[in-house]
Protein backbone atom coordinates (compact mmCIF):
# COMPACT_ATOMS: atom_id res chain seq x y z
CA UNK A 1 0.00 0.00 0.00
CA UNK A 2 1.63 3.59 -0.72
CA UNK A 3 1.46 5.12 2.20
CA UNK A 4 1.92 8.64 -0.07
CA UNK A 5 -1.52 8.37 -1.96
CA UNK A 6 -4.00 10.90 -1.39
CA UNK A 7 -7.34 9.14 0.17
CA UNK A 8 -9.45 11.96 0.98
CA UNK A 9 -9.61 15.45 -0.45
CA UNK A 10 -11.93 17.95 1.21
CA UNK A 11 -11.96 20.69 -0.73
CA UNK A 12 -13.86 21.30 -4.12
CA UNK A 13 -17.30 22.72 -6.03
CA UNK A 14 -19.48 22.07 -8.19
CA UNK A 15 -21.64 23.77 -10.29
CA UNK A 16 -24.14 24.56 -7.65
CA UNK A 17 -21.61 27.49 -7.02
CA UNK A 18 -18.52 28.36 -9.34
CA UNK A 19 -17.04 24.97 -10.11
CA UNK A 20 -17.58 23.39 -13.36
CA UNK A 21 -18.54 19.69 -12.22
CA UNK A 22 -21.73 18.55 -11.52
CA UNK A 23 -22.13 16.47 -8.18
CA UNK A 24 -22.15 13.12 -9.85
CA UNK A 25 -18.88 14.31 -12.12
CA UNK A 26 -17.13 15.18 -9.68
CA UNK A 27 -17.43 12.17 -7.65
CA UNK A 28 -16.62 10.29 -10.67
CA UNK A 29 -13.45 12.22 -10.89
CA UNK A 30 -12.54 11.49 -7.59
CA UNK A 31 -13.15 7.41 -8.06
CA UNK A 32 -10.83 7.52 -11.36
CA UNK A 33 -8.46 9.75 -8.87
CA UNK A 34 -8.43 6.88 -6.73
CA UNK A 35 -10.30 9.05 -4.02
CA UNK A 36 -11.67 7.51 -0.93
CA UNK A 37 -13.11 10.50 0.33
CA UNK A 38 -14.23 14.17 -0.99
CA UNK A 39 -15.69 16.96 0.57
CA UNK A 40 -18.34 19.11 -1.49
CA UNK A 41 -18.13 22.31 -0.26
CA UNK A 42 -19.28 25.02 -2.17
CA UNK A 43 -19.10 28.54 -1.34
CA UNK A 44 -22.10 29.75 0.87
CA UNK A 45 -24.26 26.75 -0.21
CA UNK A 46 -24.88 23.19 0.59
CA UNK A 47 -25.33 21.52 -2.23
CA UNK A 48 -29.19 20.40 -2.40
CA UNK A 49 -28.69 16.85 -3.91
CA UNK A 50 -26.41 15.19 -0.90
CA UNK A 51 -29.00 14.07 1.10
CA UNK A 52 -27.04 13.31 4.07
CA UNK A 53 -24.00 14.49 6.22
CA UNK A 54 -21.76 12.15 4.64
CA UNK A 55 -23.03 9.64 1.85
CA UNK A 56 -21.96 7.08 -0.37
CA UNK A 57 -21.67 7.11 -4.06
CA UNK A 58 -19.89 4.36 -6.48
CA UNK A 59 -17.25 3.34 -3.25
CA UNK A 60 -16.70 7.18 -3.05
CA UNK A 61 -17.94 8.32 0.28
CA UNK A 62 -18.98 12.35 -0.28
CA UNK A 63 -18.67 14.54 2.64
CA UNK A 64 -21.74 17.47 2.72
CA UNK A 65 -20.13 20.63 3.37
CA UNK A 66 -20.08 24.28 2.94
CA UNK A 67 -17.33 27.02 2.06
CA UNK A 68 -18.36 30.00 4.48
CA UNK A 69 -17.41 33.71 3.52
CA UNK A 70 -17.03 35.54 6.83
CA UNK A 71 -16.43 38.79 7.77
CA UNK A 72 -13.26 38.91 10.85
CA UNK A 73 -13.22 42.89 10.71
CA UNK A 74 -9.56 42.91 9.95
CA UNK A 75 -10.51 40.82 6.26
CA UNK A 76 -12.80 38.47 5.13
CA UNK A 77 -11.65 34.58 5.69
CA UNK A 78 -13.50 31.07 4.63
CA UNK A 79 -14.34 29.01 6.86
CA UNK A 80 -14.67 25.20 6.17
CA UNK A 81 -17.51 23.40 7.55
CA UNK A 82 -17.47 18.95 7.20
CA UNK A 83 -20.63 16.92 7.65
CA UNK A 84 -23.41 19.38 7.80
CA UNK A 85 -26.71 18.85 9.10
CA UNK A 86 -29.05 21.43 8.07
CA UNK A 87 -30.60 23.84 10.52
CA UNK A 88 -33.23 26.34 10.05
CA UNK A 89 -30.76 29.08 11.23
CA UNK A 90 -27.97 28.09 8.47
CA UNK A 91 -30.46 27.76 5.58
CA UNK A 92 -32.09 30.97 6.04
CA UNK A 93 -28.40 32.63 6.30
CA UNK A 94 -27.49 30.92 3.02
CA UNK A 95 -31.00 32.11 1.56
CA UNK A 96 -29.84 35.51 2.67
CA UNK A 97 -26.52 35.01 1.23
CA UNK A 98 -27.54 33.79 -1.90
CA UNK A 99 -30.28 36.58 -2.62
CA UNK A 100 -27.01 39.10 -2.22
CA UNK A 101 -24.74 36.89 -4.55
CA UNK A 102 -27.72 36.83 -7.39
CA UNK A 103 -28.39 40.80 -6.63
CA UNK A 104 -24.54 41.32 -6.92
CA UNK A 105 -24.21 39.21 -9.86
CA UNK A 106 -26.38 41.54 -11.66
CA UNK A 107 -24.57 44.63 -11.39
CA UNK A 108 -21.46 43.31 -12.16
CA UNK A 109 -22.70 41.83 -15.31
CA UNK A 110 -24.51 45.17 -16.08
CA UNK A 111 -21.05 46.73 -15.27
CA UNK A 112 -18.94 44.32 -17.44
CA UNK A 113 -21.48 44.24 -20.26
CA UNK A 114 -21.58 48.19 -20.02
CA UNK A 115 -18.36 48.89 -19.53
CA UNK A 116 -17.47 46.64 -22.93
CA UNK A 117 -20.25 46.91 -24.97
CA UNK A 118 -20.93 43.11 -24.89
CA UNK A 119 -23.83 40.48 -23.91
CA UNK A 120 -22.16 37.97 -21.74
CA UNK A 121 -25.10 35.73 -22.13
CA UNK A 122 -25.22 34.75 -18.41
CA UNK A 123 -28.45 35.17 -16.15
CA UNK A 124 -28.23 36.11 -12.89
CA UNK A 125 -29.17 33.37 -10.21
CA UNK A 126 -28.35 31.81 -6.89
CA UNK A 127 -24.83 30.68 -6.89
CA UNK A 128 -23.56 33.07 -9.43
CA UNK A 129 -19.96 34.11 -8.74
CA UNK A 130 -16.87 36.37 -10.35
CA UNK A 131 -15.60 32.68 -11.55
CA UNK A 132 -18.74 32.59 -13.84
CA UNK A 133 -18.80 35.84 -15.43
CA UNK A 134 -14.46 35.91 -15.86
CA UNK A 135 -15.47 32.44 -18.15
CA UNK A 136 -18.03 34.72 -19.63
CA UNK A 137 -15.78 37.36 -20.44
CA UNK A 138 -12.66 35.22 -21.91
CA UNK A 139 -15.86 33.02 -24.57
CA UNK A 140 -16.76 36.90 -25.85
CA UNK A 141 -15.07 38.87 -28.52
CA UNK A 142 -13.90 41.31 -25.64
CA UNK A 143 -9.75 40.97 -25.55
CA UNK A 144 -9.66 39.47 -22.10
CA UNK A 145 -9.11 35.72 -21.06
CA UNK A 146 -9.98 34.31 -17.73
CA UNK A 147 -7.12 35.35 -15.80
CA UNK A 148 -7.00 39.13 -17.00
CA UNK A 149 -11.13 39.53 -16.62
CA UNK A 150 -10.12 38.98 -13.11
CA UNK A 151 -7.10 41.31 -13.26
CA UNK A 152 -8.57 44.41 -14.96
CA UNK A 153 -11.89 44.02 -14.82
CA UNK A 154 -13.96 42.22 -11.72
CA UNK A 155 -11.36 41.70 -9.35
CA UNK A 156 -11.37 43.64 -5.79
CA UNK A 157 -10.03 46.28 -7.38
CA UNK A 158 -11.52 46.50 -10.58
CA UNK A 159 -13.87 48.86 -12.02
CA UNK A 160 -16.49 46.83 -12.37
CA UNK A 161 -16.13 44.80 -9.19
CA UNK A 162 -18.89 44.85 -6.46
CA UNK A 163 -18.60 43.97 -2.76
CA UNK A 164 -20.99 41.51 -1.49
CA UNK A 165 -22.43 41.30 1.84
CA UNK A 166 -20.78 38.40 3.61
CA UNK A 167 -21.88 36.64 6.85
CA UNK A 168 -20.11 38.45 10.47
CA UNK A 169 -17.24 36.29 11.71
CA UNK A 170 -18.78 35.45 15.12
CA UNK A 171 -22.57 34.46 13.90
CA UNK A 172 -20.93 32.25 11.12
CA UNK A 173 -18.53 30.34 13.72
CA UNK A 174 -22.07 29.99 15.56
CA UNK A 175 -24.32 28.74 12.82
CA UNK A 176 -21.56 26.17 11.34
CA UNK A 177 -20.61 24.83 14.81
CA UNK A 178 -24.17 24.07 15.16
CA UNK A 179 -24.63 22.39 12.09
CA UNK A 180 -21.37 20.72 11.50
CA UNK A 181 -19.26 17.90 12.63
CA UNK A 182 -16.19 19.65 12.30
CA UNK A 183 -15.33 23.68 11.51
CA UNK A 184 -11.88 24.56 10.02
CA UNK A 185 -10.01 27.98 8.39
CA UNK A 186 -9.32 27.64 4.69
CA UNK A 187 -6.51 28.34 3.25
CA UNK A 188 -4.44 30.51 5.60
CA UNK A 189 -1.43 31.61 3.62
CA UNK A 190 -4.09 33.51 1.43
CA UNK A 191 -4.78 35.73 3.56
CA UNK A 192 -2.89 39.08 3.74
CA UNK A 193 -2.63 39.13 7.43
CA UNK A 194 -1.94 35.22 8.00
CA UNK A 195 -1.03 35.99 11.76
CA UNK A 196 -4.89 37.15 12.50
CA UNK A 197 -6.16 34.81 10.31
CA UNK A 198 -3.95 31.72 12.28
CA UNK A 199 -5.60 33.46 15.45
CA UNK A 200 -9.17 32.90 14.17
CA UNK A 201 -8.11 29.14 13.57
CA UNK A 202 -6.92 29.13 16.69
CA UNK A 203 -10.76 29.15 18.29
CA UNK A 204 -11.98 26.88 15.51
CA UNK A 205 -11.81 22.50 15.40
CA UNK A 206 -8.93 22.22 12.40
CA UNK A 207 -7.12 24.47 10.14
CA UNK A 208 -6.60 23.41 6.07
CA UNK A 209 -3.02 22.10 6.13
CA UNK A 210 -2.42 20.57 2.56
CA UNK A 211 -3.26 22.98 -0.39
CA UNK A 212 -2.16 23.45 -3.59
CA UNK A 213 -0.77 27.16 -2.76
CA UNK A 214 1.43 27.43 -6.40
CA UNK A 215 3.73 29.06 -3.81
CA UNK A 216 6.40 28.10 -0.94
CA UNK A 217 4.39 28.65 2.33
CA UNK A 218 5.41 27.92 5.86
CA UNK A 219 3.71 24.58 6.67
CA UNK A 220 5.70 24.18 10.06
CA UNK A 221 3.83 27.36 10.91
CA UNK A 222 0.66 25.93 10.39
CA UNK A 223 1.83 22.87 12.24
CA UNK A 224 2.50 24.78 15.25
CA UNK A 225 -0.31 26.54 15.27
CA UNK A 226 -2.27 23.04 15.25
CA UNK A 227 -0.39 21.22 17.80
CA UNK A 228 -0.63 24.09 19.98
CA UNK A 229 -4.29 24.84 19.83
CA UNK A 230 -5.55 21.18 19.27
CA UNK A 231 -6.41 21.32 15.87
CA UNK A 232 -7.24 18.81 13.29
CA UNK A 233 -5.47 19.30 10.08
CA UNK A 234 -7.54 18.92 6.60
CA UNK A 235 -6.65 19.41 3.17
CA UNK A 236 -7.82 19.57 -0.50
CA UNK A 237 -7.53 21.22 -3.77
CA UNK A 238 -10.35 23.63 -3.41
CA UNK A 239 -11.22 22.05 -7.36
CA UNK A 240 -13.35 24.17 -9.44
CA UNK A 241 -12.09 22.87 -12.49
CA UNK A 242 -11.73 18.94 -13.04
CA UNK A 243 -8.99 18.01 -10.90
CA UNK A 244 -8.72 16.22 -7.86
CA UNK A 245 -6.03 15.40 -5.32
CA UNK A 246 -4.22 18.05 -6.28
CA UNK A 247 -3.04 18.21 -2.32
CA UNK A 248 -5.23 16.17 -0.14
CA UNK A 249 -4.98 13.67 3.20
CA UNK A 250 -3.35 10.46 2.87
CA UNK A 251 -4.70 7.82 4.70
CA UNK A 252 -2.54 8.82 8.14
CA UNK A 253 -3.05 12.40 8.06
CA UNK A 254 -6.80 11.70 7.28
CA UNK A 255 -7.40 9.22 10.18
CA UNK A 256 -8.23 12.06 12.82
CA UNK A 257 -10.26 13.89 11.00
CA UNK A 258 -12.41 10.33 10.05
CA UNK A 259 -12.97 9.79 13.80
CA UNK A 260 -14.92 13.38 13.36
CA UNK A 261 -17.29 12.52 10.46
CA UNK A 262 -20.15 9.98 10.57
CA UNK A 263 -20.27 7.05 8.79
CA UNK A 264 -22.15 7.24 5.63
CA UNK A 265 -26.47 7.20 5.82
CA UNK A 266 -27.48 4.25 4.34
CA UNK A 267 -30.78 5.33 3.41
CA UNK A 268 -29.12 8.71 1.44
CA UNK A 269 -28.03 8.79 -2.22
CA UNK A 270 -26.13 11.76 -3.84
CA UNK A 271 -29.21 12.45 -6.06
CA UNK A 272 -32.47 13.22 -5.26
CA UNK A 273 -35.20 10.73 -5.01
Amino acid sequence: MNADRIVADLHAHTTVSDGTMTADELVGVARDTGLDWVAITDHDRIHPDIGAPVVERGGVRVVRGIELRVDAGFERLDLLGYAVERTDALDAEIERLQTDREQRGAAILDAVEDRLGVDLGVEPRPGLGRPHIARAIDESPAPYDYASAFDELIGNDGPCYVAREVTDLERGVELLRDACALVGLAHPFRYDDVDAALDVARRLDAVERFYPYGRAVDDARIERVAAESDLLLTGGTDAHERTLAEAGLTAAAFAPVRERLPEPDAGSHLDPA
